[in-house]
């Protein structure tokens, strides 16, 4: 009687181009979403080429291209990645400027081909102004009001996906809040109207006091009222 064939080896699972730079430059996951103004899963998404995880395609690429700026990824790095061939090193310093310059618009190619590839079709968030700052620069508090607090810590994590600096999670002073609003100080409702827009089209609202433009507080009500 034939013996049983043994079974194959599986293939080791292959280390990803983003993770193998990140290890090249001694950084933990921790320290690269920080020089990033990422979390640390977020990180972890974009090494795993998971980037439907992120809530559309322009928060995808935002954050992988902050990601591989983070990682000073260069000229030749980016032709490497998105699999063009590598130019051989030049000693003119000219053309080393020229190739500096071109390396932001390359890791952006990337990225949009890699988008392609995996079918993102999701809506791009509405343009706001370009005077806006950076939603990195903009701290946000989460608080719960509706006494839902996974769907709370869900809404932050979408907040936070966007690139804004969550400061805190927790609870409001009550739990009768009906609707999910955005809250501003003084100076920041365009800041509020954005991430409002980002969030689904909810409510802003200001607030009685404070002297923060760049603060904003997301108070979260019930899941279906939610847009």
């Amino acid at each position: 009687m034939e013996l049983a064939r043994p079974l194959a080896a599986e293939p080791a699972e292959r280390t990803s181009p983003l993770t193998t730079l990140r290890l090249q430059r001694k950084f933990t996951i921790e320290e690269a979403a920080k020089r990033a103004a990422l979390w640390p899963e977020q990180v972890e998404w974009l090494e795993e080429g998971r980037l439907y995880r992120f809530p559309g395609n322009e928060a995808a690429v935002m954050a992988l291209l902050r990601y591989a700026t983070a990682l000073g990824i260069d000229h030749r790095q980016a032709r490497s990645l998105s699999g063009m061939p590598v130019e051989p090193p030049t000693r003119r310093p000219v053309a080393r400027w020229i190739a500096a310059g071109a390396a932001t618009s390359l890791v952006v190619a990337v990225t949009l081909t890699f988008l392609v590839g995996i079918g993102g079709n999701t809506a791009s968030a509405k343009r706001h102004a370009p005077t806006l700052p950076p939603p990195w620069k903009v701290s946000v508090d989460v608080l719960n009001g509706s006494g839902d607090i996974n769907y709370t810590r869900r809404v932050a994590s979408r907040v936070g996906s966007y690139g804004y600096r969550i400061q805190h999670v927790t609870k409001a002073s009550r739990f009768d809040y009906r609707e999910t609003s955005v809250y501003f100080e003084p100076g920041g409702a365009p800041l509020a109207q954005r991430l409002a827009a980002q969030i689904g089209g909810v409510q802003t609202r200001p607030l009685p006091a404070g002297s923060n433009p760049r603060r904003l507080v997301v108070i979260v009500g019930p899941a279906h009222a939610t847009g």
